[in-house]
């Protein structure tokens, strides 16, 4: 996999409306059942990331550590972006099948 064709497709779910960001949009999908993937920057503080971490084991919702806060926010057009809530379960698999394929260990 190139390391583009991840935020390509990110690009495409924010096209589609399947996407979620910021703190609170990304929260309120998790809490709602809504997210089927949660996607934190690397430099994310670290108290953010324990904050998603807890969450999404709570809620059972997979969540990755990939990229930072500026790619993630480009990607989507937007500004910088601390975390992504993928409300979209074709999606969701996609991306990560091919952060799994990247052989990534940042799956938390």
């Amino acid at each position: 996999m190139k390391p583009n064709r991840f935020y390509s497709m990110l690009s495409l779910a924010q096209k589609a409306g399947k996407l979620k960001s910021g703190e609170f949009q990304v929260e309120g999908s998790v809490k709602e059942g809504k997210s089927f993937l949660v996607i934190v920057a690397v430099d994310a503080s670290e108290r953010s990331k324990k904050d998603y971490r807890n969450m999404c084991d709570y809620y059972e919702v997979p969540l990755y550590i990939h990229g930072d806060k500026e790619q993630l926010g480009q990607c989507i057009g937007k500004e910088m972006r601390v975390a992504i809530s993928v409300n979209d379960e074709g999606f969701a698999k996609s991306l990560i099948q091919q952060l799994n394929q990247e052989g990534l260990p940042d799956k938390e």
